[in-house]
């Protein structure tokens, strides 16, 4: 498969990218409205932060627990029960006088059932799309989810600014149900990719295996470390500026965006292995300086070249489904978006801490520069692999 003309020919494939759409927007409406309401409410880089994305702090328990579900669920019926259980916990968010402590315990439950959905979810495009149509179809899933995150973060900042925080997160849980609605009725009844029920031994001996292999275990980290630290970065926009924080959330997703478009269209296959770590280093490289302050305009341009190094994901992740048996996919990716989404969690809380302590821009430096050694780090780990596995000439 070598065409986007293709993959919307493929059958399902138009309303499982529609369902996603729809929740990419309502995602990010939501957590700029949330991050907003609880700034106003606390004043709180680090409350701000957690609360934008606190949900992915315990996908490391889902990941632990509950991932095995993602090969043993009807695809159809999880992608269906999962927006409507996120329509629910944001339309909840909304509820006037809600005590902090309650929104953050609906936004940790909201993202211990995300642990199970983004397994079912890329499990799923791979047997749509098959193994060769993978990587085409998930960077069209990444250049989608900039684009709507730019809708989503244009349209959230609108609604906050004209009329309030809580009508966006009205919209967000309408835009949930839509998704439901669409993957009902556009996506046919599938049977589960492994027999056997969900449990956690079954969690474990997956993950277990998984990670024994040493390129899965590096893959894994470089989708996980360098790019979460990152997002600590971007969980200080509001914070940071505290008027333009949409633009900011803006312009990254118009990055990321031109990144996905680079990687997964442009560049030969030939030479995407080549491009994983010098990504990863640009994603961190433009925050640096961030310590001076720089005025919005070139913070704004920052942002969108540092997003560009995102679309070092999917040089890994097309690594890693080459790395993992069929019938452990689903699983594969769900831990790999399980650890992504923690590692981004703690980031948030980290980057909220030292800002607490500090500033905001302040510890979007200090994240930045922990990225770009970790990413140096990962480079020579790989070199010293590669070495070892490379034939003793003579023998």
């Amino acid at each position: 498969m070598r065409s986007y003309r293709e993959l919307f020919r493929t059958p399902e494939f138009t309303p499982f990218f529609l369902a996603a759409s729809a929740q990419t927007v309502a995602q990010t409406m939501g957590g700029l409205a949330l991050g907003t309401l609880v700034y106003r409410a606390t004043e709180s880089p680090l409350l701000s932060a957690v609360s934008m994305f606190g949900s992915s702090l315990v996908q490391v328990l889902g990941a632990t627990l509950l991932l095995s579900a993602a090969d043993r669920l009807p695809p159809r019926a999880a992608l269906t029960a999962l927006p409507l259980l996120f329509a629910a916990g944001t339309a909840a968010l909304a509820l006037p006088g809600l005590p902090i402590w309650s929104l953050f315990a609906i936004v940790l439950a909201m993202g211990l059932a995300k642990s199970v959905g983004g397994g079912v979810r890329w499990g799923l495009l791979n047997e749509i799309l098959s193994k060769d149509g993978y990587l085409l179809g998930r960077s069209v899933f990444n250049m989608m989810s900039g684009l709507m995150q730019i809708a989503g973060y244009a349209t959230g900042g609108a609604l906050v600014a004209l009329l309030s925080p809580r009508i966006s997160l009205l919209a967000a849980a309408a835009l949930y149900g839509l998704a439901a609605v669409v993957v009902r009725l556009g996506l046919t009844s599938r049977p589960p990719r492994t027999a056997g029920r969900p449990s956690v031994s079954a969690t474990w001996r997956a993950n277990a295996l998984l990670w024994s292999s040493t390129p899965r275990r590096q893959v894994y980290l470089a989708l996980w470390i360098p790019n979460g630290l990152v997002v600590g970065c971007e969980s200080l926009y509001v914070s940071y500026a505290p008027g333009s924080a949409g633009t900011l959330f803006a312009c990254a997703a118009l990055g990321m965006l031109a990144g996905d478009v680079l990687v997964g269209r442009l560049v030969p296959p030939r030479l995407r292995p080549r491009l994983g770590f010098p990504l990863l280093l640009l994603l961190a490289a433009p925050y640096v300086p961030f310590l001076l302050r720089p005025p919005l305009p070139l913070a704004a341009v920052a942002v969108t070249l540092a997003s560009v190094g995102f679309g070092a994901s999917l040089v890994q992740q097309e690594r890693l489904v080459d790395l993992t048996p069929d019938a452990l996919t689903g699983h594969a990716l769900g831990l790999h978006s399980a650890g992504m989404l923690t590692m981004q969690g703690v980031a948030a809380a980290l980057a909220g801490s030292v800002a607490q302590l500090t500033s905001p821009a302040g510890a979007m430096t200090a994240m930045a520069t922990v990225s770009a050694g970790v990413t140096l780090a990962l480079m020579a780990a790989g070199r010293r692999e590669r070495r070892m596995m490379a034939p003793v000439p003579g023998q």
